[in-house]
């Protein structure tokens, strides 16, 4: 099979999974097609006093047990979350936030998820990807979207009591392509018999409960296995980075045999589970990202005060207060992304899928960045562990652990690259209805010219509304004062955006799909737009309650994100992605080999893709 088969083939299948319709309204999809649709997220959706009352009380209950029986340095050092601390969440019903009560969980709205998720996060990550793993990605969310009713009632009760789930998809050998999913699903009667091995199923060591997708056939499919069937092994725990408290492992499936009934949806719908699952799952990464953030600012704030340096204290010194301002408009933003889109989830009338992905995208990378500069205005107490801090008598602040835990976020549920792509999907969809047999390399010519008429009606009626609107009256959005000229910008800028794309399109046609640095500027570009949106609406809803504050930090982090918008509408034409790529295609042939000489390579021996061999099974069950 050729190169250029494989990559239609994994397409294809990407193609076949993702949702066909738009149904409902989406703001970001208006917002890359230049149509600011303000209405839409303004005002935001409001919850009823009772599910407001019911989640703060919530909250409180988890930041208490978190305060008196929670050690984040214990399971840090001893990597691993204590069972009694499993089993305190439980009790408390973290295990089933938004598990509805008929299925005896909690049934709070996403949005106390998230803030739950945010508090739990910005103390302890592991034990937030705890959580979110099993709610987000494993048996309750596919269940309660593609779960029959004997299903719902057969596994999410258990769920919701404490028993822990896990998702697996990927595979030694497969990533973000699941055409090369090698995992199979054999129908045996009234069973189908799984053989096959998962990598990275975060849970998966003390796993209940597991979601796992094979091969049924050509398609793919979703089952809920239970995690002690005879034949299951999990050959490894996995140990990463950050995040030492998480229990992941590789787990091998040898003639396991699963009932029927067990298969979640109909066969062949496994990656389009997947896939609308991740469309709320994502949302407890801008959670986690917007707590850490948060976090941040405490401490950049607490130790710009202590900190003095040539008589001053360091905070007022403009090459560290730069980055304190960054850090709290940043976390202030991230705040406001996580809590609109879980708003938008709640209320129902709108399509998330894009909001929830860009939602992701960026809160993985600017939480990032935030925490990095917490870590550089630390010094080299930043680079220092709490444990060594504390043990020579200072605060210990773990700051460079904090650091290594995020890094993951911007891999988890998909990669920062392969969002770009995802998104960048979704976003055009509208040109691709109207004009995809065009930019196809492999349409007919008949089918060229009927796309032909399609576009040029499509075209018609839309390239004259991207020529002006109400950004470009100086009296618009009035209501949200010093804040208006930042959604006059968004408005004018996302109608930019969308001539881009347009031109994009325009200049490469059939070779758009590959100029990936150029779509993932476009993306970028949507994000930070749509994050400007989330903080403008959050200040104007927060100053009832607290004044100027909200409007200056929303203002401060809009004039941040104005310049990171400039500087990547300039890139998207000005760059040198060409060069880079001909490089990279000359390093991969080994033409700059000399550049490795003068090193040592401290890698272990061993094959760059595989499966551990023997050994007993490493599944632990909490007691």
């Amino acid at each position: 099979m050729t190169e250029h088969t494989k990559y239609a083939e994994s397409r294809e299948v990407g193609e076949q999974a993702r949702e066909q319709e738009w149904t409902r309204p989406s703001f970001a999809k208006q917002l890359f097609l230049g149509d600011f649709r303000l209405d839409l997220v303004h005002p935001v959706p409001r919850l009823s006093d009772e599910a407001t009352t019911r989640g703060e009380e919530f909250v409180r209950a988890v930041r208490r047990f978190l305060d008196t029986s929670v050690d984040p340095a214990l399971i840090e050092r001893t990597a691993q979350v204590p069972d009694e601390v499993v089993k305190g969440l439980a009790e408390l019903g973290a295990f089933g936030i938004t598990i509805g009560e008929e299925y005896g969980g909690l049934g709070l709205p996403y949005l106390y998820y998230c803030r739950t998720l945010m508090l739990v996060g910005s103390y302890c990550p592991a034990l937030a990807t705890l959580l979110s793993a099993h709610q987000s990605i494993g048996v309750p969310q596919p269940l309660k979207l593609f779960g029959t009713e004997e299903q719902k009632r057969e596994f999410l009760p258990r769920c919701a009591r404490g028993e822990i789930s896990a998702f697996l998809l990927t595979e030694p050998d497969v990533g973000s392509d699941p055409a090369r999913l090698s995992t199979t699903a054999v129908r045996d009667g009234d069973d189908y018999v799984i053989d096959g091995v998962k990598l990275w199923t975060t849970n998966g060591v003390v796993a209940d409960l597991l979601v796992v997708m094979a091969r049924t056939g050509k398609k793919i499919s979703a089952f809920v296995v239970e995690a002690d069937s005879p034949g299951i092994t999990v050959k490894r725990r996995n140990g990463f980075m950050g995040l030492r408290g998480i229990e992941n492992g590789v787990t091998e499936f040898t003639q396991v045999r699963v009932p029927a009934k067990n298969m979640i949806g109909q066969e062949g719908q496994g990656l389009k589970i997947a896939l609308t699952t991740l469309n709320t799952g994502r949302l407890s990464l801008p959670a986690t990202c917007a707590g850490s953030t948060k976090w941040a600012v405490k401490i950049a704030r607490e130790w710009g005060c202590e900190r003095v340096q040539w008589g001053r204290k360091v905070g007022k010194h403009e090459a560290v207060a730069t980055k304190i301002a960054f850090i709290a408009a940043s976390a202030y933003a991230l705040e406001a992304v996580s809590e609109l889109t879980a708003r938008l989830a709640d209320d129902q009338r709108n399509d998330i899928r894009i909001e929830a992905a860009l939602a992701k995208l960026y809160s993985s990378e600017l939480s990032y960045r935030a925490l990095d500069e917490l870590v550089q205005i630390r010094g080299g107490r930043g680079y220092e562990t709490a444990e060594s801090l504390a043990a020579r008598g200072e605060r210990g602040v773990p700051a460079e652990q904090m650091l290594r835990d995020s890094r993951i976020n911007r891999i988890f549920e998909g990669s920062s690259e392969i969002m770009h792509l995802m998104i960048t999907r979704e976003a055009v969809d509208a040109h691709l209805s109207a004009a995809g047999e065009l930019i196809n390399p492999d349409a007919s010519a008949q089918e060229r010219a009927q796309a032909l008429g399609r576009a040029s009606r499509f075209y018609a009626k839309w390239l004259p509304t991207l020529v002006a609107g109400t950004g470009n009256l100086p009296t618009s959005y009035a209501a949200f004062g010093p804040l208006a000229q930042h959604l006059r910008f968004v408005e004018r800028t996302s109608r930019k955006l969308a001539r881009s794309t347009f031109y994009g399109m325009s200049r490469w046609q059939g070779r758009l799909e590959h100029k990936q640095s150029f779509l993932g500027r476009i993306v970028d570009i949507g994000a930070e737009l749509f994050a400007m949106t989330a903080a403008c609406v959050k200040a104007e809803e927060d100053a009832g309650d607290l004044g100027r504050r909200p409007y200056e930090l929303a203002d401060t982090f809009c004039h941040q994100a104005r310049r990171r918008v400039e500087s990547l509408f300039d890139e998207l034409w000005d760059n040198s992605d060409a060069g880079d790529v001909r490089l990279a295609g000359y390093v991969l042939e080994g033409r700059y080999d000399f550049l490795e000489e003068g090193i040592l390579d401290p890698s272990i021996e061993g094959p760059w893709i595989g499966t551990p061999e023997g050994g007993e099974s490493m599944r632990r069950k909490i007691l």
